[in-house]
């Protein structure tokens, strides 16, 4: 008896193993509606992979601690398949695994409207079910096209938990109605929010370097007053091949 109540006060007293550091949640939600081809979703996948191969990526990663990701297609209003689940990345082992996962993902749908506001909701869900507690939440989302079926992202910002989110676009430029314009009037979110502009598929990768090293090391530069912040940010950007 004596020596079970020893273990559990041993087990009251003992120190809870803290988490890993991380830094950011990162949601990738990768627009596969019907506007998108079978080239064009090739094109954004393999871009997708290589931006998380660059050395760059990978340095700015470990640079901060650690990383959480998690990513899913979306179009329709019901469309939204999971590619990766949350995965902490915290050295090139781990990244360059969610690369491939990326990469090798089976496109889900391929019939389906552009559902913006739907796959928003969706993403803001995600973040209930994120295992570890980061310091920033951000929202990445990708798309050739303006919200044509369902509910806006104005709605979806008034109606689900997007308190402490940040949610960025890259846009990928070409379509009418235009959807630059689309995506800075209806779809950033958040105080930082950015959009990235991609001239067509073949620029999908470039385009997602650049946002993914603003969104990685603009949480690490967060102690730095803006504008010396964002000189950094811009030559980092700049630094790119």
């Amino acid at each position: 008896m004596l020596a079970l109540v020893l273990v559990s006060i041993l087990w009251a007293v003992a120190p809870v193993r803290a988490q890993p550091q991380c830094a950011l949640s990162l949601i990738l939600a990768i627009d596969v509606s019907s506007s998108v081809d079978d080239r064009d979703y090739r094109l954004q996948m393999d871009g997708l992979a290589e931006a998380f191969r660059d050395p760059q990526i990978r340095e700015a990663i470990t640079r901060v601690g650690g990383i959480q990701v998690t990513a899913y297609e979306w179009s329709g209003r019901r469309q939204q398949v999971e590619i990766a689940p949350w995965t902490f990345l915290a050295g090139d082992a781990s990244v360059l695994a969610l690369a491939d996962r990326l990469q090798a993902h089976p496109r889900g749908h391929t019939a389906f409207p552009t559902a913006l506001g739907y796959a928003l909701g969706h993403a803001a869900s995600l973040f209930r079910s994120a295992p570890l507690d980061c310091t920033r939440k951000v929202i990445d989302v990708s798309g050739d096209g303006v919200n044509n079926e369902g509910f806006s992202p104005e709605l979806a910002y008034a109606n689900f938990p997007f308190e402490g989110v940040q949610v960025n676009g890259l846009v990928i430029a070409g379509a009418r109605p235009d959807p630059v314009v689309f995506y800075q009037e209806h779809v950033l979110y958040g105080p930082g929010a950015f959009l990235e502009i991609a001239d067509g598929f073949a620029d999908f990768e470039a385009a997602m370097k650049r946002k993914l090293l603003r969104e990685i090391i603009g949480g690490a530069l967060s102690g730095i007053p803006d504008q010396r912040r964002a000189a950094l940010v811009r030559q980092s950007v700049q630094d790119w091949p």
